[in-house]
């Protein structure tokens, strides 16, 4: 006979394990949330109220991130409270983004070490707060770490976001409002390539290295997905230094007058064609190496999943299985 462990997991029928929320409300808010910012956008073009632009920047930065949320949450055990995602939304990317910017204001670092460091504080930071926001979280599986991994993610990456826009308005003239609209919309695109998708990977392995669905368990497979989330991290932010200096290069551009008969230098156009081809290609692979970290990790632990989920909706013995709320 096994005995319950301390903070034992509510029980939950056998024939439901892993009971969800579908309800398919991520798109219909998406769609919704897209027709009120182009909304906004044109009564700000038209009255230029600049009463409406922290509209424009709360509604651009955080439609994307909080559609992740929805889509996490129709999909979460339901032993884990929509109240409990939320906060892992907000106050995990408030703690996220505080906590970060202290750790990196003393570094003062620049060039790709800089964002290799970088890159090892923001996963740190995120995912110390995984951690203690998933403690309750039962049975513990790669596909839940995952979800919860993107919905801290998520909030990290709104309320940057919301900074980088907020940033992008200010001009000597003024408001710059096409460029809050540019960087609004490249980071829309660019969130769930980024932030989200590198602390699903981390929070995936976290949680997949459970060996009894409710205990954290610190592994060498932890601290190596840790390691390339960081990494990946560090190559998205340095993609752009990284990009041109690789155009140079291959234009000829960066080569002694000497060698000039024999390579021509790139002109302006090529270099910023180059450059602009490099970037795009760089940050696809890296977000196709974290896709495929992602879904080996969660396709790997699948079995073993779904059979400790099993194990842990069946009651103890003397015990009884009752319904999670």
């Amino acid at each position: 006979m096994s005995t319950a462990a301390p903070h034992q997991p509510v029980f939950r029928h056998a024939e439901e394990p892993e009971r969800t929320r579908r309800h398919g409300w991520w798109w219909k808010f998406l769609l919704a949330g897209a027709a009120l910012w182009l909304a906004t956008i044109v009564a700000t073009v038209l009255t230029l109220n600049a009463n409406l632009v922290p509209t424009l920047i709360l509604l651009g930065s955080f439609l994307i991130p909080f559609t992740v949320v929805l889509f996490a949450a129709e999909r979460m055990n339901r032993s884990f409270p929509l109240t409990s995602l939320m906060i892992a939304f907000f106050v995990g990317g408030v703690l996220g983004v505080l906590g970060a910017s202290l750790l990196e204001a003393p570094l003062r670092a620049s060039g790709l070490g800089g964002f290799m460091l970088v890159g090892l504080i923001e996963e740190l930071v995120k995912g110390v707060l995984l951690v203690v926001i998933g403690a309750r979280i039962a049975p513990k599986t790669a596909r839940q770490g995952a979800l919860l991994g993107a919905t801290v993610g998520a909030g990290f990456a709104a309320f940057e976001s919301a900074g980088y826009a907020f940033n992008a308005a200010l001009s000597s003239r003024g408001i710059d409002l096409l460029g809050l609209l540019q960087t609004e919309v490249v980071r829309a695109v660019l969130t769930p390539l980024g932030h989200v998708l590198w602390t699903a990977v981390l929070g995936a392995a976290i949680f997949a290295a459970s060996r009894d669905g409710y205990r954290y368990r610190l592994s060498i497979g932890v601290v190596l997905t840790y390691l390339l989330v960081a990494v990946l991290h560090g190559l998205w932010d340095s993609m752009g230094g990284i990009s041109t200096i690789i155009a140079i290069l291959s234009t000829g551009n960066a080569v002694p007058a000497l060698y000039y008969n024999t390579l021509r230098p790139g002109t302006a156009g090529e270099v910023g064609a180059i450059t602009t081809g490099v970037y795009v290609l760089g940050l696809g692979v890296v977000s196709v190496i974290g896709g495929i970290a992602l879904r080996g990790i969660v396709r790997h632990h699948r079995t073993r999943d779904r059979a400790l989920s099993e194990q842990l909706a069946r009651p103890q013995a003397g015990e009884e299985p009752v319904s999670s709320p």
